[in-house]
C-alpha cells in the first residue's frame, strides 16, 4: 500500500469568522502574482523537480500481484486495535476499520525522503498567493472515483468543509483556521487560510482524503456504516467480516497508477487486515501463515518466539533494520482532570516507583532504552542547558513555569535494578508527604483525606508483566494501584469522555515538528471531547511554544521552539516515560521482495514491497 504522510493541526476556534471578514477577495492582479508549483513543502523547498519519474527509493518495475496479510499496529481517529464496526473512519462514532485510507486519494502525497514535502496526486499543481493564505489546486481531469465519475474541485471543497464541520475532533480542530474551501468550476479548488493559521496547515489540507459529494449527499456523514464509501484510491473494499478481517482489492484500472507519486507502490493485488484480541493468538496467526508480514514490538517474542519450524526451514525471514525515523513517545499518562494528579510532586513521585532497569533486564531481555524526551531520536530533543535561542523564547515565562526549564532538562531516575529501589521509594514517600499526603498504616491518604487509589485502564493485558511490578511498588507506598480491562468499544468511549486515571499511550514522532502538536498538547484540545489530548494538558506556555513552532520560517527555528516545548512538557511530569527501540524488527514469510534503497525516514515496509511468485512457490505459499 502506498506510503502516505499525513499531518493534523489543532487551531484556536475563536477568531475564524473575524479573520474571514478581513480577507480580501482574490483579484486578477493578485492571481497573476501567484507562484504555481508541482508540490508543497514546509519551508518552500522541494527536492524533486516537476518532471521526476518516481520517488528514488521505489522499484519502478515492481511487479503487481499476490496478497499481503497484516495486523493493525497503529491507529488514529476512531480506529481500535482490537475490532471494527464501521468503514467510516473520519468521524467520532464507532470503531473504524484499518486500511481505509488506501481507498481515498488526497490532493497531494508525501515522500519517505522528505517529511515536509508533498507532490501532486489529485491536484496536478498548486498556485500559492504571495501572502501564502490562498491555495488554488488545479485538478487532474483524468482523476476518477471508483464508479467512473470525475473527481472535481467541488468534491474537494465538500470534503474539507464537511471534515471541518462534522469530522472527528482531530479533523475539526485541525481545520479551525481554514477560512473557506470553494470550487471554481470542476478544475480549480480554492482554499483560503486565516492569517493566524499555522505554518503547515496547507500541508494538512493537501493530504486529507477527498470524498464524493454526490455519494454523501444521500447519506449521514456522521454515522457508522458497513457500506463501503465511494473512493478514488488505488484500493477498494473487498470481503470483510466485522471485527475479524477486512480485505482491500487493488483497482486494476486505477486512474493514478502511473503518476510519479504512485509508481512502484500499491503492488499487492490484495491487502488483508486480520484482527486479534490477544497478542499471543496474533503471533500464532503469523507462525501459521495466516499473517504474512509482521513488525514486532514485543521483546520477549523477538528474543524467544522466533524458533518455530518455518524459521528453521527458511520459510520465514527475520530482519533487523536501524531505526532512522523519530520514535514514538510511549508512556503511562496521567489524566490531569483528576484532582489526585493535580500536584506535579505527586506525579513525579509515582514515576519513581517504576524500575525501568529491572524491567529491561528481567522482562525485556536487555532490549530497549529508556525514553527521556517527547521527541526521542530526533533533533527536537532538548539536551543540556537551553541555548541562547531557546532562552529568548523561554524568558517571557520565567516565574510562570518551573525553574528547571531554564536548566538541564528533567531525566527519569536510574534505579539500582533490584525491582524495588529503596532509595527511590524513600524519595517518592518524601515527595508525597511534601505534597500533603499522609500515611495511615498501610494506606496513603490524599490531601483531601481520601485513600490514594489508581486504576490503570486498558483493553489488552499485554503490558501486565511490566505494569504489575510497578503497581507492587506503588502499593509499598500505600497506594492501591489496580488494572481494569474493558472491551475495545468501552475503552474508546472512556477515552473519548476522559474517564480514566492512567492509560498507556504511544504517539508517533515527526522529523519536522509542526503545530499539529496542538492536537495532543494544546489547551483547546484538552477541553474537546474525543481529542487526543487525553492528558488534559492546558498550559499557556505550552500553547505559546506550539504557536512558535507553527510560525517558524526555517527548520532551525522550528527545532529551537520544539526543544523549548520538550523542556516544558518534561518539567510538567505529565507522564511516566516507558522505552524505545533503536531498531526495527521485521519478520515475514519469504514470498516478498523489496527495493535495495530504503526511504530516509522509515523502512518502507511493506508499502513499497512486492509479491514474488517464485519465492512463494518455493515455500508452498503460491
Amino acid at each position: 500500500m502506498a506510503m502516505r504522510i499525513t499531518r493534523r493541526r489543532l487551531l484556536e476556534a475563536g477568531g475564524v469568522m473575524a479573520a474571514a471578514a478581513a480577507l480580501p477577495a482574490s483579484s486578477g492582479a493578485a492571481r497573476a502574482q501567484e507562484a504555481e508549483s508541482h508540490g508543497l513543502s514546509t519551508f518552500g523547498d522541494l527536492a524533486l523537480p516537476p518532471d521526476f519519474p518516481h520517488f528514488p527509493y521505489v522499484n519502478p518495475d515492481a511487479p503487481k500481484g499476490g496478497t499481503l496479510t497484516v495486523q493493525i499496529k497503529s491507529a488514529s481517529g476512531n480506529q481500535s486495535f482490537d475490532t471494527f464496526n464501521t468503514l467510516n473512519i473520519w468521524v467520532l462514532q464507532g470503531d473504524g476499520a484499518a486500511g481505509m485510507d488506501a481507498c481515498f486519494d488526497s490532493l497531494m502525497a508525501g515522500s519517505g525522503d522528505e517529511p515536509g514535502s508533498l507532490y501532486g496526486l489529485l491536484a496536478k499543481s498548486v498556485a500559492v498567493s504571495p501572502d501564502k493564505l490562498t491555495y488554488r489546486f488545479r485538478m487532474r481531469p483524468e482523476a476518477k472515483f471508483h464508479d467512473g465519475s470525475r473527481v472535481t474541485a467541488r468534491d474537494v471543497a465538500f470534503s474539507l468543509n464537511i471534515l471541518k464541520e462534522k469530522g472527528h475532533p482531530s479533523y475539526r480542530l485541525t481545520l479551525n483556521e481554514m477560512v473557506s474551501a470553494t470550487a471554481e468550476g470542476d478544475d480549480i479548488a480554492v482554499v483560503q487560510l486565516s492569517p493566524k493559521r499555522g505554518r503547515d496547515l496547507h500541508l494538512v489540507v493537501a493530504s486529507l482524503p477527498v470524498f464524493s459529494e454526490a455519494y454523501w449527499s444521500t447519506r449521514d456523514f456522521t454515522a457508522s456504516t458497513l457500506e463501503a464509501p465511494l473512493g478514488s484510491g488505488a484500493y477498494k473494499v473487498g470481503r470483510f467480516e466485522q471485527g475479524r478481517f477486512i480485505e482491500f482489492e487493488r483497482v486494476p484500472d486505477y486512474w493514478g497508477k502511473d503518476l510519479p507519486v504512485n509508481v512502484g507502490t500499491n503492488n499487492f493485488d490484495r491487502v488483508r487486515w486480520e484482527y486479534f484480541r490477544d497478542r499471543q493468538v496474533a503471533f500464532e496467526g503469523f507462525k501459521s501463515g495466516v499473517v504474512t508480514f509482521q513488525e514486532e514490538f514485543t521483546s520477549r517474542i523477538w528474543a524467544t518466539g522466533y524458533d518455530f519450524p518455518a524459521i528453521k526451514e527458511g520459510k520465514v525471514q527475520k530482519v533487523t533494520l536501524p531505526r532512522t525515523a523519530p520514535v514514538a513517545s510511549q508512556g503511562w499518562i496521567y489524566n490531569l482532570r483528576r484532582e489526585k494528579f493535580a500536584d506535579p510532586r505527586i506525579r513525579e513521585a509515582l514515576g519513581l516507583a517504576f524500575d525501568f532497569e529491572w524491567t529491561r533486564k528481567t522482562i525485556m531481555f536487555g532490549f530497549y532504552e529508556r525514553l527521556t524526551s517527547y521527541f526521542e531520536n530526533s533533533d527536537s530533543k532538548a539536551v543540556g542547558k537551553p541555548s541562547p535561542e531557546e532562552l529568548a523564547l523561554l524568558e517571557p515565562w520565567r516565574g510562570k513555569v518551573p525553574d528547571e526549564v531554564f536548566g538541564e532538562p528533567w531525566l527519569p531516575p536510574v534505579s539500582d535494578g533490584s525491582g524495588s529501589d529503596r532509595a527511590l521509594l524513600r524519595k517518592a514517600d518524601e515527595m508525597l508527604r511534601a505534597a500533603g499526603c499522609k500515611r495511615e498504616g498501610n494506606v496513603l491518604k490524599l490531601p483531601n483525606g481520601q485513600p490514594f487509589e489508581i486504576e490503570f485502564l486498558d483493553s489488552n493485558p499485554a503490558l501486565q508483566p511490566h505494569t504489575q511490578p510497578f503497581q507492587a511498588n506503588l502499593k509499598r507506598l500505600g497506594i492501591n494501584a489496580t488494572s481494569r480491562f474493558v472491551d475495545p468499544a468501552q475503552y474508546q468511549r472512556r477515552l473519548d469522555e476522559f474517564d480514566f486515571d492512567i492509560i498507556t499511550r504511544a504517539l508517533g514522532g515527526s522529523a519536522i515538528p509542526s503545530d499539529t502538536l496542538r492536537v495532543v498538547y494544546g489547551s483547546e484540545a484538552a477541553r474537546t471531547r474525543g481529542s487526543r489530548n487525553q492528558n488534559g494538558i492546558s498550559d499557556p506556555a505550552v500553547d505559546a511554544m506550539i504557536d512558535r513552532i507553527g510560525q517558524a520560517h526555517s527548520y532551525a527555528e522550528a527545532i529551537t521552539a520544539a526543544k523549548c516545548l520538550d523542556r516544558l512538557l518534561r518539567a510538567g511530569r505529565y507522564w511516566i516515560p516507558m522505552w524505545w527501540n533503536d531498531e526495527e524488527w521485521l519478520a515475514y514469510w519469504d514470498m516478498f521482495d523489496r527495493p535495495q534503497t530504503k526511504p530516509k525516514y522509515g523502512s518502507g515496509a511493506p508499502g513499497i514491497w512486492w509479491y514474488d511468485a517464485e519465492k512463494a512457490k518455493r515455500i508452498g505459499k503460491a
